[in-house]
């Protein structure tokens, strides 16, 4: 990551200094704005668990910034990179997130100052447990009140751990799996949540080039198809917001930035060949085909139609916004624009999606999930078969006709499979995900094209949220 300037602001003050930027652009009663930019509690726990013959002291953090609407909402991350002030600026991101996609949660996020890279799966899952019994025992886990979802260092694993601790400690709760999100299909989670991050960045960028507009800003044109694409980090973001923007809109992928290095290659790199090789070789360094770059934050600087940061906060910052090529940059990770970078770029005319809105693929799946939890059902259940009978009538009819009439045309075998084919889970999914992307997307969209005093998304889209959580606020009499 490239070094900070000095009067670089603290990724909390860059969120804050965001949030100031659109708040003084609208006309909140007197008070409603603190109360909706301050973070309301954090909790923070030490807690000891006995490994390798001796007690190791961990700190954990679990902010709640606004229960404008309960449960909040946020992911739980394992890093050494953890603080308070981290855990509160993503808490703070969080209900501005979910306000602009319309889940009906307020903000929150957890962290655990830990590399868990350092330990074996047992021992990983009695901290884990640990955590989640600390945090259940105060009613910061529970389905009604605090659900977390996976986030940096954790995945459906610890979700699991964490969704079974809150069942050994509810045994009567019958909604005990609401209790989080992000978790295992066979243990009470939701097809395409793993990927819906990066999906959800596929469908943001979709949807930006719908509106020429909007591409003109940028100075490019067309379509995705053929953009040149660097990606910062190839985690699970990264990774399928890569490959789907590659095998389906037909992007190519021009760079590939990792912790070792950087890969390059203006041809289009193999994004699935990419990964296995990290998977294998814990980097990209070797890869066989590319060039590579031993300092992958100058591949940043590397010319391209999109940047997609989709790794940590304050990637981009003064050191090297003023370098950065890209006339369109789609924020996949937690604030990798620093707010004195964002100032540099919007100078420099770049279009920039912002992070509440490009990663809300997540939290969005992770709706899905809860309701589907509180609800006992998986999606398509019900309706899946009524609805291929109901094609199926229609097909036979047009068959029929076709033959009575003598015209002799035939319905192409593609076409029948997939019209005859009932959505399941993962269609419904991907279908709610995509709706849920392209109505924010429009309320930002008008947000930035019917005030001129809004010159870019990122603003357009703290207005739209803190217009939404204000109005959560004035219902409650606030």
């Amino acid at each position: 990551m490239s070094a900070r300037t000095s009067n670089e602001p603290s990724f909390r003050e860059s969120v804050d200094l965001m949030f100031n930027r659109a708040a003084a652009l609208m006309d909140l009663p007197p008070g409603l704005e603190e109360k909706i930019r301050v973070c309301n509690s954090t909790y923070t726990v030490r807690f000891g668990v006995k490994l390798r013959g001796r007690i190791q002291t961990f700190t954990g953090y679990r902010s709640v910034h606004s229960e404008h609407m309960e449960p909040v909402k946020g992911g739980i991350r394992f890093s050494l990179g953890v603080n308070q002030d981290e855990v509160e600026a993503l808490a703070a991101l969080m209900t501005y997130k979910c306000a602009l996609v319309e889940t009906p949660f307020g903000g929150s996020k957890g962290g655990l100052c830990i590399d868990p890279r350092e330990y074996e799966e047992d021992e990983l899952e009695r901290i884990t447990r640990r955590f989640a019994y600390e945090l259940i025992k105060r009613d910061l886990i529970h389905p009604s009140q605090n659900v977390p979802a996976p986030d940096m260092g954790t995945g459906e694993r610890e979700m699991s751990w964490i969704a079974d601790q809150f069942a050994r400690m509810n045994t009567t709760d019958i909604n005990s799996k609401a209790c989080v999100t992000g978790k295992p299909p066979h243990a009470g989670g939701i097809q395409g949540r793993v990927e819906a991050t990066g999906r959800g960045v596929q469908y943001a960028l979709q949807e930006f080039f719908r509106h020429p507009e909007d591409i003109a800003k940028t100075g490019l044109s067309g379509t995705l198809d053929g953009k040149r694409v660097i990606v910062q980090g190839l985690g699970n973001v990264g990774y399928h917001a890569a490959k789907f923007l590659s095998e389906e809109d037909g992007c190519r992928i021009t760079g590939i930035i990792e912790r070792d290095g950087a890969l390059v290659d203006e041809d289009g790199l193999d994004v699935e060949a990419v990964s296995h090789w990290i998977r294998s070789h814990g980097g990209v360094k070797g890869f066989p085909d590319g060039t590579y770059v031993e300092d992958g934050t100058l591949v940043l600087e590397n010319d391209c139609d999109i940047l997609i940061p989709a790794a940590l906060e304050g990637v981009i910052n003064l050191s090297n916004a003023e370098d950065i090529k890209a006339p369109l940059i789609i924020e996949a990770a937690n604030g990798p624009i620093t707010a004195g970078a964002d100032e540099v770029l919007r100078k420099k005319g770049c279009v920039m999606i912002p992070d509440m809105y490009a990663n809300a693929g997540g939290v969005t799946v992770s709706y899905f999930e809860w309701v589907k939890n509180l609800s006992h059902i998986r999606f398509g259940r019900m309706q899946r078969r009524q609805e291929e009978s109901r094609h199926q009538l229609l097909v036979d009819e047009l068959e029929r006709l076709s033959k009575d009439t003598g015209v002799g045309w035939q319905l192409s075998k593609g076409f029948k499979d997939k019209y005859l084919r009932g959505a399941g889970e993962l269609e419904l999914v991907r279908s709610g995900l995509d709706d849920t992307m392209r109505g924010a997307y429009q309320a930002m969209r008008e947000t930035w094209h019917d005030h001129p005093e809004i010159s870019d998304l990122r603003t357009a889209a703290y207005v739209v949220a803190i217009q939404r959580v204000s109005a959560s606020y004035r219902a409650k009499g606030l």
